[in-house]
């Protein structure tokens, strides 16, 4: 099922490297059948300035989020969603964005939750293809119906999620890395726009900066680099982890990392992070 991974040579030193392609690789293959390429941007304007030729648009708040709960989308919505897409169960589905592929990883992390069988990241994202001049498109095609998606079970979000409620239970045992600025991480600032009413960090976690394991061109750093800046706060690849940051995206970015570059095992988003940890009553918080 799905297209040939990216064979790459720089892309054999990561774990999973079927997770990634690289701008070579994907410019190849566009118009390819079965390839779908969904661009996913923190101002979901960019698209309309140019994108990547046959991209579609998946916006993060508007198309993954439950309108009414604070939560994402259900199964039923996750399938209608694929099918305004275009997207069938058998479709290679590469996703890019701006911001470093910040909502691109989160989006990916959505679609693994509904146990989409092959979705990839575009090594480097919206600025690493607009970086080299490769083309780019403004057309916005009409996208063909599908045959009905069908997700085959319910949203697997005990695999790669976590809850608060179980959260306050893992302050032993479990590592917990907080994702956000070290300024958010101490309690000295909020970050403006998000309504926080207590600034701080759950208990024990560490702090890691989510652009840690990226070049300044947005691409991933080498494994070894990335494998020792995660040894420097005496991270155990073998224990539970959960990242947090205030809203999950960069903590999915994290979890990316870890998961698929790395190859840790036990690794899951507590996406309500700090937005809902900060606001909840009787929870512990530590400063500095």
């Amino acid at each position: 099922m799905g297209i040939e991974f990216d064979p790459s040579p720089q892309l054999k030193q990561y774990a999973h490297p079927n997770k990634l392609v690289t701008n070579a690789w994907l410019g190849a293959k566009l118009g390819t059948p079965g390839l779908k390429v969904v661009e996913v941007d923190a101002d979901s304007l960019l698209y309309d300035i140019g994108h990547i030729p046959s991209a579609v648009r998946l916006k993060w708040y508007e198309d993954l989020s439950d309108p009414v709960w604070r939560d994402l989308i259900g199964p039923k919505e996750f399938e209608e969603l694929m099918g305004r897409l275009g997207i069938s169960r058998e479709d290679t589905v590469v996703f890019y964005g701006d911001h470093a592929n910040l909502w691109a990883v989160y989006a990916l992390w959505v679609f693994e939750l509904f146990g989409h069988p092959d979705v990839r990241i575009l090594d480097g994202g919206r600025d690493a293809w607009m970086q080299e001049e490769r083309e780019i498109s403004y057309a916005v095609d009409e996208v063909s119906p599908r045959p009905i998606y069908s997700v085959p079970s319910h949203r697997n979000d005990h695999t790669h999620r976590l809850f608060v409620d179980e959260l306050r239970t893992k302050f032993d045992g479990t590592q917990v890395i907080d994702l956000r600025n070290a300024e958010e991480y101490t309690g000295e600032v909020t970050l403006p726009g998000y309504p926080i009413r207590r600034n701080g960090h759950v208990p024990g976690a560490k702090n890691l900066r989510a652009d840690s394991s990226l070049l300044a061109n947005s691409r991933f750093r080498p494994v070894e680099a990335i494998k020792d800046i995660h040894a420097e706060l005496e991270l155990d690849p073998h224990r539970e982890t959960v990242v947090y940051c205030n809203n999950g995206a960069r903590a999915a970015l994290e979890w990316f990392v870890l998961r698929f570059l790395l190859g840790w095992e036990n690794v899951r988003v507590y996406d309500g992070s700090w937005i809902e940890w900060g606001n909840m009553m009787r929870v512990p918080i530590e400063r500095g």
